[in-house]
């Protein structure tokens, strides 16, 4: 069972800390698609940012629901 994590006195949702965590993981891999330049291959960059920030909350929650 997730429990709530206790920040600076506010106690938050572990799916917050989840969100916080993917997102600081896809902006190294937006900067990799960028440099890349997977923006030529893909119709909606933004779109495909979001899918890839998806993707790794999935993972994510999937990796942290295992280990419970």
């Amino acid at each position: 069972m997730y429990r709530e994590v206790n920040v600076l006195g506010v106690y938050v949702a572990p799916f917050v800390v989840m969100m916080l965590i993917a997102w600081a993981a896809s902006v190294p891999l937006g900067i990799l698609g960028a440099r890349l330049q997977l923006g030529r291959w893909v119709w909606h960059p933004g779109l495909f940012n979001l899918s890839i920030y998806v993707i790794v909350l999935s993972i994510i929650v999937i990796v942290s629901g295992a280990h419970q």
